[in-house]
């Protein structure tokens, strides 16, 4: 059965690294006779340009039907003074698409980890994940604010719960059978509830351990002991500083993927930088995380984990093979293009 992958490339270096991952997706599926059809639809600012609107009515039905969605980069400073500002669309998709669960790796590549700014002795088999409520919490709450006072809702729903925990528990499953699940239940109510479905649905995964910790506690592990940690998962307040204070770690953001999953629907992947506009057309733009996002495709959206190890191989092989486009490049290693850190990858997975 044929694939419908949507694709957005965006702005700045989007289409650029948008080009390597889709030559990538195009050498794994021609190897494995893999059928799929790719859509191409404007999104961020391209959507403004084309549209007048970041999520154009065309790509959010195409987002709809797709088997999977992936996204380059938005934004840019053409449009920091707009009535619309690209960023409006993401939020717009996720809310359509109803993508509840952020999915980020943290994975520490032995060829980069002098960028880390930790001791290597720190960050020594950091491979974990970040698994991040997305659409409730306190940001989705009720927000007050008055002349000398302000107040915001922090709500959940034990359904809400289950299901970004039932997401974490099998992702586990594939990977250390390991869940740190983050709270601060010792004061908040939210916190409470939290813990509580979380030990719930640990007994219907009776072959992954389930770990609490306090989120101050949490923050300071990440930094003085991230290896501990397999599956991190916790609420949308927490989770977007956690997964921020993790991107940190592999020193530079070149190469982090990240998917957003929905219940049902399709779900979204995208690396976690930005579209640096600065650097557009320049050939110099680092494509890894785009490349690690369709590794993501391979594993989540079409469940096909050999396929996505064999990407994320030929990742490293570049990697010791000393290749670095220009914003991890230093002395002794050899200078490439985005176009041919692509090509080398794809080199790399005809050995595999």
């Amino acid at each position: 059965m044929t694939k419908k992958i949507v694709t957005l490339s965006g702005d700045g270096i989007g289409p650029e690294i948008m080009a390597a991952g889709l030559e990538v997706l195009e050498k794994v599926a021609s190897k494995i006779g893999f059928d799929y059809d790719i859509d191409a639809k404007p999104f961020g600012g391209a959507g403004i340009d084309a549209e007048g609107h970041p999520l154009p009515k065309a790509t959010l039905e195409a987002a709809k039907s797709a088997d999977a969605i992936l996204l380059a980069a938005i934004g840019g400073p053409k449009y920091d003074n707009a009535p619309v500002r690209p960023e409006q669309g993401l939020l717009a998709i996720r809310k359509e698409l109803n993508l509840f669960a952020n999915i980020r790796p943290v994975r520490i590549f032995d060829a980069l980890k002098h960028l880390s700014p930790l001791k290597p002795e720190r960050i020594e088999g950091v491979d974990f994940v970040v698994v991040r409520e997305l659409t409730g919490g306190i940001y989705f709450g009720e927000h007050i604010l008055e002349e000398d006072k302000a107040r915001d809702i922090n709500d959940y729903s034990a359904d809400e719960i289950r299901r970004i925990m039932r997401r974490a528990f099998k992702i586990a499953q594939g990977r250390g059978k390991k869940v740190t699940s983050i709270d601060k239940q010792n004061v908040l109510a939210t916190s409470k509830l939290w813990r509580k479905v979380a030990d719930e649905v640990s007994l219907e995964f009776p072959d992954v351990t389930l770990e609490h910790q306090l989120v101050d506690s949490a923050a300071m592990i990440m930094i003085t002991n991230p290896a501990r940690f397999d599956v991190v998962v916790t609420e949308n307040l927490f989770g977007d500083i956690l997964s921020d204070e993790s991107s940190v770690l592999p020193g530079t953001l070149g190469v982090m993927p990240s998917a957003s999953h929905s219940e049902n629907g399709p779900s979204l992947y995208e690396p976690i930088h930005g579209s640096a506009p600065d650097i557009a057309g320049m050939d110099i733009a680092n494509p890894l995380a785009t490349i690690l996002s369709v590794a993501m495709i391979f594993r989540y959206s079409l469940d096909l984990e050999e396929e996505a190890q064999a990407i994320e191989n030929s990742v490293v092989k570049v990697l010791e093979d000393g290749y670095r486009t220009k914003d991890i490049y230093s002395e002794g290693t050899r200078l490439v293009g985005t176009r041919k850190m692509g090509q080398l990858v794809i080199e790399r997975l005809s050995k595999i």
